[in-house]
């Protein structure tokens, strides 16, 4: 399909909201003659808002999650029970958890998984971090909330034995988060119950 502008200030807007994850040439068209309806005020406050998130956004330097202050608000809760510690993917796994309102540990987000095929090595996430995280906190057990994949699977592997020599309890979220599946996708009431009945790592395969 080839699109013919009159404009070529459109033509560069839809270009580069076709970039974004999910927005197609004709989704991009749509938000860009959207935003020419809406007031110039409208357009001013979001082209803001996306500088200002890009400008300043921070990663909490305790837990890796994003925050708007150098320790996130999950972080510096009191009412976080911090010898509790789910490890996670990215953010969005953060995210889908805090939805089921089951959690109260803390976090700790990885930054992604380890994908030899994607050239993702250890030493590119967050785990050593991590393992100074444990040894410096009063850390009593560590979750293991990966998506259910062989990247997955692998990095909750090489955290366990990364933390083996370590007094610690290691769960793993039970399997009702189908194999396959990515934490972010599962809904909140299998996702919820799914942490509330993880198990021990061992057994957890």
């Amino acid at each position: 399909m080839v699109n013919h502008y009159s404009s070529k200030l459109v033509e560069k807007a839809v270009d580069e909201l076709s970039k974004l994850p999910g927005i197609g040439k004709r989704t991009a068209m749509r938000l860009a003659l959207h935003l020419l309806k809406q007031e110039i005020s409208f357009s001013e406050q979001l082209g803001s808002s996306i500088i200002n998130m890009r400008n300043n956004i921070r990663f909490c330097e305790r837990c890796s999650n994003i925050s708007d202050m150098e320790v996130c608000e999950i972080c510096s809760n009191p009412r976080r029970d911090e010898k509790l510690l789910c490890i996670v993917e990215d953010v969005r796994d953060v995210m889908a958890i805090e939805n089921t309102g089951q959690f109260q540990g803390l976090y700790h987000v990885l930054g992604g998984l380890i994908s030899p095929m994607d050239g993702v090595s250890p030493s590119d996430l967050t785990i050593d971090k991590l393992t100074k995280r444990i040894n410096k906190e009063e850390i009593e057990e560590i979750i293991l909330a990966l998506s259910a994949t062989v990247e997955g699977d692998t990095t909750s592997f090489y955290i366990y034995k990364q933390l083996s020599g370590i007094k610690l309890k290691i769960s793993t979220i039970a399997r009702g988060v189908a194999i396959g599946d990515e934490i972010e996708f599962a809904d909140e009431i299998t996702l919820g119950r799914s942490i509330i009945a993880r198990l021990p790592y061992a057994t957890g395969f």
